[in-house]
C-alpha cells in the first residue's frame, strides 16, 4: 500500500490533528469552512517520523508526493515555483499534534531568488516590498536552515538603520535593502563557504528538513519535558501560499482571540502590526498596536475578522487564537488553534460558555487543567502599601513577584539552584529562552506586545510577565538597567506586577490570592460530581481558616511538630528533650500543655462540625536542638572572650546534641518510637487534644477530633501507642465528667505496614497513607538529596517516566497503598481510608486513589481547588468508564 504522507488542505479536516498537526488539521478545517485560507499542504507527521528513521533524510517518496501537491499549488493560484516573472512564493511552519507556541522554525518568502524577486517586484510594482521580502528569507533562511547566528544579520541591520539614523525597518529604501542583501549574501558565503541557494526546489526540501530538525532542537526538548509531552510525536509541515502583510499602509499582519486571554472578557482581543510579516508580532522585535489601529485603518477586514473570530469559536465550543494577514485590505488567516490563557481566563471561559450554551457544566469541569489552578494562586502587590513606581509596561501574565535581576536566561537557571528568586530581564525573548523563563519567578521585557513570545510563554508558565516596558533600557554588556535616571545592576532586586504592568524597586509587600466569582462558581459544580472528600493539611489556626475559606471539608492531617517549632516554644522544647529523666521531662510538658490546647482550640473552631485528625509529634528530636556547627563557633568566641562558664554550657549542650545525632534520621528515632519511649509526650498531645475539645463541647461547638499514629511499622507499636492514648483520655474523661468519641488511627508510610495491614487494622479505627515517606522508604530515596542531585538526570534520560515524589508510582508504591486497603477493608470492610501529601491534589494520582476505594485526600490550603477539581475529573473519568 502506497502511504499517503501529504495532504491538501480540501483533504483534511480537524479530526486529523495526530497526523496533520494541529495547525494542519485546522487550516483544513477552516479550509472546509470556506474561510479565507490561503491554499496550501500539510506533510505528515508520519513523514517526519521516516525522516528520523532514515537518518535525517526526506523519503522519495515523500518528496515524489509533495512535488504532486506543488503542481497542485501552482494550478490553483495560477503563479509557477521558480518562474521568474510570475513566482509562486511559499511559507514553510511546523506543526505538532499538540501546540507548542513558538518552539519550532518558520521561513516565510520561501522561493525567492536573484531572479524572481525581480519578477516579484514588477508584478506588484512595489520594489521595496520584494527586495523586503527577500531579505527577510535570506535570514530567516540562514538561521533556521543554515544554521548562521542570527545575530550576524541582526548587526548589519542595526548597523544600517544607525548609518541612515533610521528607526524602524518599515523606513528601509530599495536602495538600503539592496546593499544589506547584498551584505546577507557575503555573510552566508563567509560562513558557510557556499553561495546562498537560488533553486526554490533545492530551498525547500531543505527547509521542510530544517523544520523536522527543529522537533528536537533545546528549546523543543526543553518546552516538551516541562508540560511532559511524549517525544515521539513528531511534527507536520505546512506549505502554503504566502500572503504579503509587507505590501504597504494597506496591509499587515497579526493576531486575534476570540475572547480575551488574560482577564476572560467577551470581546476581540490581539493585536496587529502595519506593514509587517507575521513573525514581526511574536517577535517582539516591534511593539505592536491593539487591534483598535486595525478597525480604523481597515474596518472591512476588521468587521470580517470579528465574524470569522466567532464563528471558529462557535465551530470548535473554545476560545480561538487566530493568525491572521491583511494583504492591500483583504482578511487571509494563517493559523487557528486553541488559546492559550490565563487561570483566571481560562476559568471564565469555560463558565461563560457553559451559561451561554456553548458547552455543559461537565465540559467546563474536564477543560481546566488542575493544576492551572495554583496560577490563579497568585500573590498580588499589598493594595494598601504604597510603593513608588519605577516603570509601567503592558500586563501580560498576572501575578506579582519579587526577584533580583538576571539578563542572561543560563545565569537564570542556575541561579534556580541557588535557591535565589529571579526576575529575567530581556528586550524580549524567543524561544531559545525558555529554560530561563522556567527557572524565574517573574519575566520583564522592554519590548514586545500581549501576543509576543514572552506574553504567551509566561501565560502558559503561570508566571508574573510584563511586556513592552518601553521606559527601560537595557544594557547587556554592562548587565545594566537604566529607569528614570535611576541605574539598576544585575543582583539588584525589584519586584514586578503582571496584573497592573507596575515594575517596583526593591521587595513590595504581597498579599494571598483571592478566588473569582467564576471559580467559585466551577468548585461549586465540581462538588455537586466528586466522590473523594477533600480536606486540608493544616498546622495552624490561621492554615484552617484558609483551608476552610478554600473548601476543605475538614482537617486529614495536622502536623503536631510544626507547633512546637514557634520561636517561643523552642526553649521549651529544647527543656524537653534535654530532660534527664521523665519528671524533669514532665515539668517541660506541663508548660506546653496550655500551648498545644490553644492551637487545637483554634483549629477546632475554625473546623466547626468537621474532623480533624492530628498526628502525634513525627520528626526527630534533635531537630529541635541547636546545630552542632554553630554551637562549636559559639563555643569559641566563648573561649576567646575567657567567658568560661558559657563555654562549659555549651559544651554540655554540645555532648547532648551530638549524643541525639542520627546519621540517618529519616528512619531514625521519631514517629511512634518516640511516643513509645518518651511516652509523656504523646501523653500530654492526648490531654490537649481531649481537653480543648471537650471545652468546646461545652460552649455548643461540636467537633469531631481524630488522633492518628505515625510511622507504625508493627502491629505491637501501634497497640502499645494505642492503649497509652485510650487511657490518658480515659483519665480526661473522668476529670472533665464527660466524653466524646475519638478514633485512633494509623499513618501508613513504610512497607512493612502496608503488607502487614490485617494485622495492624486490628488496633486502627482509620487509615491514612503519607505518600511523601511511603514514597521515600520504597524508592530508598532521600526526597531532599533525590530532588537536588540525582533525580533531575533520572528524568532527563527517562530512567523514571515521572518525579515520583509529584505523581504516584502506580506501579510500586501504588500496589502497596492498594494491598493495604485490601488487606485491612478484608478485617473492617467499612475502614475509613485517606491519602495526604503531594500526592493528593496531582490528577492522575487523584484518580487512582478513587479507583482503589479511598474515601479523603488532604492536601495544603491552597491546593484544596486543586484537588477538588482533580476529585471531580476522576469522578466523572470513572462515570464514563463505567
Amino acid at each position: 500500500m502506497n502511504r499517503k504522507y501529504v495532504y491538501l488542505f480540501s483533504e483534511g479536516n480537524a479530526s486529523m490533528n495526530h497526523l496533520l498537526g494541529r495547525k494542519g488539521a485546522n487550516l483544513a478545517e477552516m479550509f472546509s469552512l470556506g474561510l479565507p485560507v490561503p491554499p496550501g499542504f500539510t506533510i505528515t507527521t508520519d513523514a517526519c517520523r521516516r525522516y528520523y528513521k532514515e537518518g535525517k533524510k526526506i523519503h522519495p517518496k515523500v518528496e515524489k508526493q509533495i512535488d504532486d501537491a506543488l503542481i497542485y499549488l501552482e494550478k490553483v493560484t495560477g503563479k509557477e515555483f521558480s518562474h521568474p516573472k510570475n513566482p509562486l512564493l511559499v511559507s514553510v511552519r511546523s506543526g505538532s499534534s499538540v501546540s507548542m507556541p513558538g518552539m519550532m522554525d518558520t521561513i516565510l518568502n520561501l522561493g525567492l531568488n536573484d531572479k524572481t524577486v525581480q519578477g516579484l517586484a514588477e508584478q506588484t510594482e512595489n520594489p521595496r516590498f520584494a527586495l523586503d521580502s527577500y531579505r527577510r528569507f535570506i535570514q530567516m533562511f540562514s538561521d533556521v536552515v543554515l544554521g548562521i547566528d542570527l545575530y550576524l544579520f541582526e548587526q548589519e541591520l542595526d548597523q544600517l538603520k544607525e548609518k541612515e539614523k533610521i528607526k524602524r525597518d518599515s523606513e528601509l529604501t530599495a536602495d538600503h535593502l539592496t546593499d544589506l542583501i547584498r551584505q546577507y549574501k557575503k555573510i552566508v558565503r563567509q560562513e558557510v563557504k557556499d553561495e546562498f541557494p537560488q533553486d526554490p526546489k533545492v530551498q525547500l526540501i531543505l527547509a521542510i528538513g530544517a523544520v523536522f530538525d527543529s522537533w528536537n532542537n533545546q528549546r523543543s526538548m526543553i518546552y516538551r519535558k516541562i508540560h511532559n509531552l511524549p517525544d515521539d510525536l513528531g511534527t507536520a509541515v505546512t506549505v502554503q501560499m504566502m500572503v504579503f502583510g509587507n505590501l504597504g499602509d494597506s496591509s499587515g499582519t497579526g493576531v486575534a482571540f476570540s475572547r480575551n486571554p488574560l482577564s476572560g472578557e467577551n470581546q476581540l482581543f490581539g493585536e496587529y502590526l502595519v506593514n509587517a510579516q507575521g513573525e514581526d508580532v511574536v517577535a517582539g522585535t516591534r511593539t505592536p498596536e491593539s487591534l483598535c489601529i486595525l478597525k480604523e485603518s481597515s474596518p472591512k477586514a476588521y468587521d470580517k475578522l470579528t465574524e470569522v473570530a466567532k464563528t471558529l469559536e462557535n465551530h470548535y465550543r473554545d476560545v480561538q487564537d487566530i493568525e491572521f494577514t491583511i494583504e492591500n485590505g483583504r482578511l487571509f488567516l494563517l493559523q487557528t488553534r486553541v488559546a492559550k490563557r490565563s487561570a483566571v481566563a481560562g476559568i471564565k471561559f469555560a463558565v461563560d460558555m457553559v451559561n451561554e450554551g456553548l458547552i455543559s457544566k461537565k465540559e467546563a469541569l474536564m477543560r481546566i487543567d488542575p493544576s492551572n489552578l495554583s496560577t490563579l494562586l497568585h500573590q498580588t502587590i499589598d493594595p494598601e502599601v504604597k510603593a513608588d513606581v519605577l516603570a509601567t509596561g503592558l500586563p501580560a501574565s498576572p501575578g506579582a513577584a519579587t526577584g533580583i535581576i538576571i539578563f542572561d536566561p543560563e545565569e537564570a537557571e542556575r541561579m534556580l539552584w541557588t535557591g535565589q528568586d529571579v526576575i529575567l530581564v530581556r528586550s524580549e525573548t524567543s524561544a531559545d529562552d525558555i529554560h530561563g523563563m522556567v527557572a524565574s519567578v517573574g519575566i520583564l521585557t522592554s519590548r514586545g506586545g500581549m501576543t509576543s513570545h514572552a506574553a504567551v510563554v509566561a501565560r502558559d508558565l503561570g508566571k508574573p510577565c510584563i511586556v513592552g516596558c518601553d521606559e527601560i533600557t537595557i544594557n547587556l554588556s554592562q548587565k545594566e538597567l537604566y529607569i528614570q535616571g535611576k541605574t539598576l545592576r544585575e543582583g539588584d532586586l525589584i519586584t514586578i506586577c503582571g496584573s497592573s504592568g507596575k515594575v517596583f524597586l526593591g521587595s513590595v509587600p504581597l498579599v494571598p490570592p483571592q478566588l473569582t466569582p467564576e471559580c467559585h462558581t466551577l468548585l461549586s459544580w465540581a462538588n455537586e460530581v466528586k466522590k473523594l472528600a477533600v480536606l486540608g493539611s493544616v498546622n495552624t489556626p490561621e492554615e484552617a481558616k484558609t483551608a476552610k475559606l478554600f473548601g476543605a471539608e475538614g482537617v486529614g492531617l495536622c502536623r503536631t511538630e510544626h507547633m512546637f517549632m514557634d520561636p517561643a516554644r523552642v526553649p521549651i522544647v529544647r527543656e524537653m528533650i534535654l530532660a534527664q529523666n521523665k519528671w524533669e521531662r514532665k515539668k517541660a510538658l506541663d508548660k506546653l500543655i496550655p500551648m498545644q490546647k490553644k492551637d487545637f482550640l483554634g483549629i477546632f473552631q475554625a473546623m466547626e462540625g468537621c474532623t480533624v485528625t492530628i498526628r502525634l509529634i513525627d520528626p526527630p528530636l534533635h531537630e529541635f536542638l541547636p546545630n552542632a556547627e554553630t554551637l562549636t563557633m559559639e563555643i569559641e568566641r566563648a573561649k576567646m572572650a575567657k567567658n568560661y562558664q558559657e563555654m562549659e554550657e555549651k559544651e554540655e549542650l554540645l555532648k547532648k546534641v551530638k549524643g541525639l545525632h542520627e546519621l540517618n534520621p529519616a528512619f531514625g528515632h521519631r514517629g511512634c518510637r518516640i511516643g513509645i519511649t518518651y511516652p509523656e509526650i504523646y501523653d500530654m498531645q492526648t490531654r490537649a487534644i481531649a481537653e480543648a475539645a471537650l471545652e468546646l463541647k461545652k460552649e455548643g461547638i461540636i467537633v469531631y477530633p481524630e488522633i492518628i499514629v505515625p510511622l507504625v511499622s508493627h502491629i505491637n507499636e501501634l497497640k502499645t501507642v494505642r492503649e497509652q492514648v485510650e487511657e490518658v483520655l480515659s483519665h480526661v474523661f473522668l476529670e472533665y465528667g464527660d466524653r466524646i468519641d475519638i478514633p485512633i488511627g494509623t499513618f501508613i508510610e513504610l512497607p512493612r505496614a502496608c503488607m502487614t495491614s490485617h494485622q495492624i487494622v486490628e488496633y486502627s479505627d482509620f487509615y491514612t497513607f503519607g505518600g511523601n515517606d511511603l514514597t521515600q522508604a520504597t524508592f530508598g530515596f532521600s526526597r531532599d538529596d533525590a530532588e537536588g542531585k540525582y533525580l533531575a538526570y533520572y528524568l532527563d534520560y527517562k530512567i523514571l517516566p515521572e518525579n515520583p515524589f509529584v505523581v504516584l508510582d502506580q506501579e510500586g508504591v501504588g500496589e502497596l497503598i492498594r494491598t493495604a486497603i485490601e488487606k485491612g477493608r478484608a478485617r473492617k470492610p467499612q475502614l475509613k481510608i485517606g491519602a495526604c501529601g503531594e500526592h493528593s491534589s496531582e490528577k492522575k494520582s487523584v484518580l487512582f486513589f478513587q479507583n482503589i476505594g479511598v474515601n479523603f485526600i488532604s492536601c495544603r490550603p491552597y491546593r484544596i481547588p486543586i484537588a477538588r477539581l482533580a476529585a471531580a475529573q476522576a469522578a466523572l473519568a470513572a462515570a464514563e468508564k463505567d
